[in-house]
């Protein structure tokens, strides 16, 4: 299935995608698109099950925000450098274990919401990324099968950064991850059974209508099943929490000098097969 929220921020309706692309109203049925509902088989056959009868109201989303896809995230568990090709534009090492850092879940925003460029930014950058979305509680998994038995579903994620902020402030990644809106996430919520390999998806980035980002899972240092394992191991991971995978190569950091980072009236635009179409206008803070 694909999971939708629709409406304005804050009071998004729960809805799913039919055949023919239409949002049909979920709200009837549930409360909204979270981890409580991501770890409820019974309400997810539910909606399967209305979704084939045909008994779903439509939404008229045509002048209707898209939200984010879920709901009450808990936390956002992010991998640095996972593309061998990202790695190497960048000039780093390929690390033997994943890099690890967290966003804040206030930093996502809808797949068409505006992003902010910070006050002070003079490298605001682009990364496409594959978004794993947890719908089972996951503790010291032991198999690669029990970790991709934990995802409930992918999504579109971009990983906006302020790489000055990244790097050249001190201190961790964080101060130039979660800045306000740096992870518009969606369009949908893609349920895993729609996907039947998370290593064979590409992912493409244009900025201003020119391709910058076009990769592949497939390039991915650690996969996702690996990245969920490992993550276990150091955390529990809930129905809600969200992993952002990493980014291919073509990145503005990667970019010769000037590297061309994002201002005001840029448009961002990204995709991963199956997963749906982001677009973004950049303004200033």
């Amino acid at each position: 299935m694909k999971l939708l929220r629709v409406g304005p921020a804050g009071a998004e309706r729960p809805a799913v995608l039919d055949e023919s692309g239409t949002p049909r109203d979920l709200s009837g049925l549930v409360k909204d698109i979270d981890g409580a509902l991501l770890s409820d088989e019974a309400a997810l056959a539910g909606i399967r099950a209305a979704l084939v009868s045909g008994e779903l109201p439509a939404l008229d989303a045509t002048d209707s925000r898209i939200g984010p896809p879920l709901g009450r995230i808990g936390k956002i568990v992010c991998i640095g450098l996972n593309y061998h090709d990202h790695a190497t534009e960048t000039g780093a090492a390929i690390p033997e274990e994943p890099i690890l850092f967290m966003k804040a879940p206030d930093t996502v925003v809808g797949p068409d919401d505006t992003v902010l460029v910070p006050r002070g930014s003079e490298k605001t950058d682009w990364e496409v990324e594959l978004a794993v979305v947890i719908g089972r509680t996951a503790r010291y998994l032991e198999s690669d099968e029990e970790a991709l038995a934990s995802v409930a579903g992918y999504a579109v994620a971009h990983d906006v950064s302020e790489r000055a902020f990244q790097i050249e402030r001190g201190g961790q990644w964080d101060k130039g991850k979660n800045c306000e809106t740096f992870n518009p996430l969606g369009p949908w919520l893609v349920t895993a059974d729609e996907i039947s390999d998370p290593q064979a998806l590409a992912l493409r980035l244009w900025v201003n209508g020119e391709l910058k980002q076009d990769g592949t899972t497939a390039d991915q240092i650690f996969p996702v099943a690996q990245v969920v394992r490992y993550l276990s191991q150091f955390m529990t991971l809930y129905p809600g929490d969200v992993i952002n995978t990493g980014t291919p190569a073509g990145v503005a950091l990667g970019r010769p000098e000037p590297k061309p980072y994002l201002r005001a009236g840029d448009v961002v635009e990204l995709e991963i097969d199956g997963l749906g179409r982001q677009r973004q206008e950049f303004k200033d803070a």
